[in-house]
């Protein structure tokens, strides 16, 4: 090899820069520079500018270097002989395109050999004119030649533009993009209004140099595994980025892309059709968004409740040991002591001088009335009733009762002091009254025998002292504050340790007694207690202050008290008022703090049904929204499927009407096969979009129903005996553990017809196919059924794309990737679940996890 013809060194110098300037001028071929013209759509082309022409150019066609017309301006029939259709060819297609032309219009007479290529946006056209020696016979020969191409020209040139008017009228965005750079071919209305672009800004560009905001998504490796494995791929909800009205947004798309063939089958592009779901996939996590929010604050309102009942239930045992232990107190003081309940006044508790009292007759659950039938017309029980149904205490001083002696069981004339006090609860309502009963009958028959013995006077005294001696030891030990007051003016005659706790004087530091509640507790005057006083002192009335704060006497006290005031007596007149005053605090609490709970669950189970209102109204958007998809996709696979078979027809009618001459020539069948190849590869997408949609329909029409299981497996097996025989496989069965199903009968036939067909479909080569069908109860009481082969086996990477649709593994034998995209949609539409376990080599197991056997409830 000579020095001349290597590349120059770094020391040597380069080309001249007006090295292609000179080529062109000393050329002897004709050149010329032509730039395309688009219609308003900004797809067809339909005229070339000259852009230069060079000398040998002018010379041979008779024009200036720059032209000022069009192509077909200047040279109007160059369409009708197929010129101007081999240049927008050549420009379509970027490789370097040859043709033979004999051109006699025009101004033209001659035999010419074009060969031209696209350089970015010009085309560049190098041609001569051949010797006059050959060109009579040529020039018949190319004659024919040419009328015949011109007619296949002009039919596929047809053709093609009702193609692309199918494309522009589809209501789905749908581009081509050929090789490896993804250059845009084709680009409809829709695609352009989605992506942001008019179509100049997108046809002969790269996709990812048109739609910069798109790469680095995804996209790129989703195309060129398309365009590697030859199988289509089909994507739900995908995100892409796209700049549109001036601001940068974040989209969603259901897609497919669909290889695109040459006529000897090698892949030279793709086509892609898509739909924006922006607003579904909005909606779905708008509504997947609040139900995360109504989980929270539903666990968290669950939590506070269950707080809330917890610290109830120890303050309901508080007041349990509480009242247990003034249980044991009443118990031992020496007074009868009872707790009636209900309006009927039943007995709830009774200690050992009640129960001698009523001379062993008190049980408790009795009412009072079943117990002391003698008090009955006395007027004993009328009293309960009064004090039951206002809440009043009743005193009762000296009072005469007739009562059954315990030795005799005979009426018996007794005296007894009494207070009937009322029980409230929570919430402020009577429940049932306390019975405090002092038997004074030696006292009153002893102040009857003073009347005419005075020296027993001092004895009666004495014993009176005695008996309210006693009954002040009884106060000292009950936990309910108490304090006697000396009327008129209410002076503290008695306090007992529990009112000392509960109000320890503010200011005053001397003795309690002797002195006016007003001098020690000056606020008690404020708060209108004083006036109850008088009112008890000058009515004999009870009265009665329920759930007061005790902040009132107290500022800043966090506790409740209710107070009860009483009048008591001596010699039959009034001297004072007993008040009795309790902490409800608890009770208060319990129940402000239900109250709270009630209002906030009110408020809980409002913004719930406020949120279910928005999450069924977004579900009812949601299924129409997945209709209309559904709907969209049947409709338009439907729709396209006449304009494709009109095509194919037209091609079926273009290769009949070709003479046979023009079916030799080399590019003329291949662009039949290569236009038959795609309409076949996208009716057959077509059809799998429709079978696919036909399937969302049907399956929400299978309802379950009792399914004899061997009967139907039996059934299976008779259809696919014929495959079975044909690989030499064997089919086990057990169905032992689960004889029946509540299953469609039509899906779980479809089902197992399919895994069975796979399982011999991707049989191993190795050794002799095996498939095993048994049914298994899980540990739910659920049933199982599992379909294991001894076949091909999966990678892990393969099983993660098994149920995908359109998705296949293996391509030595036939199939479409619909069948276990179908399966899976069946099993979760029943309401099971479908697993895959598999090894290389090994075998596959499909398990099948089915609901409760059972039938359906009515």
């Amino acid at each position: 090899m000579s020095d001349s013809i290597l590349p120059p060194s770094s020391g040597e110098a380069l080309p001249p820069a007006g090295l292609a300037e000179v080529l062109l001028n000393l050329s002897l071929a004709g050149t010329m520079l032509l730039r395309p013209l688009y219609a308003a759509d900004g797809v067809e082309i339909i005229d070339f500018a000259w852009v230069r022409l060079n000398p040998a150019a002018q010379q041979l066609l008779g024009l200036p270097q720059y032209p000022t017309e069009s192509l077909l301006t200047l040279f109007p029939t160059a369409a009708q002989h197929g010129v101007f259709g081999f240049y927008r060819m050549a420009f379509r297609s970027g490789q370097v395109e040859r043709r033979q032309n004999l051109y006699q219009h025009d101004g033209l007479d001659g035999y010419y050999s074009l060969v031209a290529q696209r350089c970015e946006e010009q085309l560049v056209v190098s041609f001569i004119e051949s010797s006059d020696h050959s060109r009579p016979a040529v020039e018949e020969a190319l004659r024919d030649s040419q009328a015949s191409e011109q007619t296949a020209r002009v039919a596929a040139e047809r053709q093609w533009q009702e193609l692309a008017r199918v494309f522009e009228q589809a209501p789905a965005a749908i581009a081509v993009y050929r090789g490896p750079t993804y250059i845009i071919e084709l680009a409809n209305p829709v695609v352009c209004r989605l992506w942001g672009r008019t179509a100049e800004q997108l046809m002969g560009k790269g996709l990812f140099e048109a739609l910069p905001e798109a790469a680095g998504m995804g996209y790129e490796e989703l195309l060129d595994q398309v365009m590697a494995t030859g199988e289509p791929h089909v994507a739900h909800a995908m995100p892409a980025v796209h700049d549109r009205d001036g601001r940068r947004d974040t989209v969603y798309w259901d897609f497919v892309y669909v290889p695109m063939h040459e006529a000897d089958g090698r892949i030279y592009g793709a086509m892609v059709i898509a739909t924006e779901v922006t607003e579904q996939v909005l909606a779905r996590q708008r509504v997947q968004q609040l139900n995360d929010e109504l989980e929270a604050r539903v666990a968290q309102r669950t939590a506070e409740t269950q707080a809330a009942l917890l610290q109830a239930q120890e303050q309901r045992e508080q007041l349990g040991v509480q009242q247990h232990l003034l249980q044991q107190i009443l118990g031992q003081v020496p007074a009868a002591v009872a707790t009636l309940t209900g309006p009927e006044h039943r007995f709830t508790f009774f200690n050992d001088r009640y129960l001698a009292l009523s001379a062993d007759r008190a049980v408790l659950g009795k009412t009072v009335a079943e117990v002391f039938p003698e008090v009955i017309e006395q007027g004993f029980i009328d009293l309960l009733d009064q004090v039951y149904i206002t809440g009043k205490p009743f005193l009762g001083h000296d009072m005469p009762i007739e009562l059954f002696g315990r030795t005799t069981g005979k009426p018996e004339q007794r005296y007894v002091d009494f207070v009937y006090q009322p029980l409230m609860n929570g919430q402020g309502q009577n429940q049932g009254i306390l019975a405090f009963v002092l038997d004074t009958t030696e006292a009153v028959l002893s102040r009857r025998q003073a009347e005419t013995l005075q020296g027993a006077m001092l004895s009666v005294a004495q014993r009176q002292a005695q008996q309210r001696q006693e009954l002040y030891q009884i106060f000292e030990q009950t936990p309910v504050s108490i304090v006697l007051l000396r009327e008129p003016d209410h002076r503290i005659d008695y306090f007992n340790p529990a009112f000392a706790d509960v109000f320890p004087p503010e200011e005053w530091t001397g003795p309690l007694r002797g002195h006016t509640i007003a001098e020690v507790y000056p606020r008690v005057q404020m708060a209108g207690l004083v006036r109850l006083l008088d009112l008890v002192f000058e009515t004999g009335e009870p009265q009665a202050v329920i759930d007061m704060p005790l902040a009132e006497l107290q500022p800043g006290s966090p506790r409740y008290v209710t107070f009860a005031y009483q009048a008591y007596r001596e010699q039959g007149r009034i001297v004072g008022v007993a008040a009795f005053v309790y902490d409800v605090t608890d009770q208060v609490l319990a129940r402000q703090q239900v109250q709270a709970l009630n209002e906030e669950l009110a408020a809980i189970n409002g913004e719930m049904q406020s949120t279910n209102a928005e999450l069924n109204d977004a579900n009812t958007r949601l299924t129409r929204t997945n209709a209309d998809l559904d709907t969209f996709v049947y409709s338009a696979s439907h729709d396209l499927k006449s304009p494709i078979t009109n095509i194919e027809g037209l091609l079926l009618a273009l290769r009949q009407q070709l003479p046979p001459a023009a079916l030799q020539a080399d590019l003329v069948p291949r662009l039949l096969d290569m236009m038959q190849g795609a309409v076949s590869r996208f009716q057959q997408t077509l059809g799998h979009l429709t079978d696919v949609t036909q399937l969302q329909h049907a399956l929400l029409d299978q309802p379950a129903e009792a399914v004899d299981l061997p009967a139907l497996v039996e059934s299976v097996r008779l259809d696919i005996l014929p495959e079975l025989t044909a690989a030499g496989a064997t089919l086990t069965v057990d169905l032992s553990s689960c004889p029946e199903l509540y299953f469609s009968a039509k899906n779980l036939r479809s089902i197992l017809y399919n895994l069975f067909s796979n399982a011999v479909k991707y049989c191993s080569p190795d050794r002799p196919p095996l498939v095993q069908l048994r049914c298994l109860r899980h540990p739910s009481g659920q049933a199982v059924l599992e379909v294991q082969d001894n076949g091909l086996g999966l990678t892990p990477a393969q099983q993660g794309e098994l149920f995908r649709l359109f998705r296949r593994l293996h391509h030595h034998v036939p199939g479409s990737g619909v069948g276990l995209y179908m399966v899976k949609k069946m099993v979760e539409n029943g309401g099971g679940t479908l697993a895959v376990q598999s090894m290389v080599d090994v075998g596959t197991t499909f398990s099948i996890l089915l609901p409760m056997p059972g039938p359906p409830l009515t």
